[in-house]
């Protein structure tokens, strides 16, 4: 049994109203982004963190950016080639996501569905937490989101 913990943040981009919010591969519906050269899902980028993590291979960094560079911006393409290097079976995943905005509650059922499916696990091996950390931190205060991961496998 392995367990690592993966985390990511991003500011957010109140200028780019065109860009979508992606959180978990999920749409939510925003006037603004994340500040990021690819899609920024915060959260499928501190799941493939995680993953690295368990496998030692880094793909956010150099391997994305490569991606990135050839026109590869969505985060689940990031994800999927993180998961290629890992030989464990996934065996359960929490993140806790802290933001002021969006909502984040009414969105994890959605969230947990599609994460299991990239994952290739059961919908209830996969546990979703939000939380504006009582507006203490830059993230609580609406200015990004932050994810934090724990992922284990065997």
């Amino acid at each position: 049994m392995k367990v690592a913990i993966g985390q990511d943040s991003h500011r957010i981009d109140n200028n780019n109203k065109e860009k979508k919010l992606l959180l978990g591969g999920i749409e939510f519906s925003a006037d603004y982004s994340l500040s990021a050269n690819s899609d920024g899902d915060v959260v499928l980028h501190a799941i493939t963190n995680a993953v690295s993590g368990i496998t030692c291979k880094n793909i956010l960094g150099k391997v994305a950016d490569d991606m990135c560079k050839s026109g590869i911006t969505n985060s689940e393409e990031y994800l999927k080639e993180a998961l290629k290097y890992l030989e464990e079976k996934i065996v359960h995943i929490s993140m806790s996501i802290e933001c002021l905005r969006p909502k984040i509650s009414p969105r994890i059922e959605e969230m947990r569905k599609n994460i299991a499916r990239i994952l290739q696990i059961e919908e209830t091996s996969v546990g979703i937490t939000a939380t504006t950390g009582e507006g203490l931190t830059e993230f609580g205060k609406g200015n990004g989101i932050s994810v934090f991961v724990i992922l284990t496998v065997e």
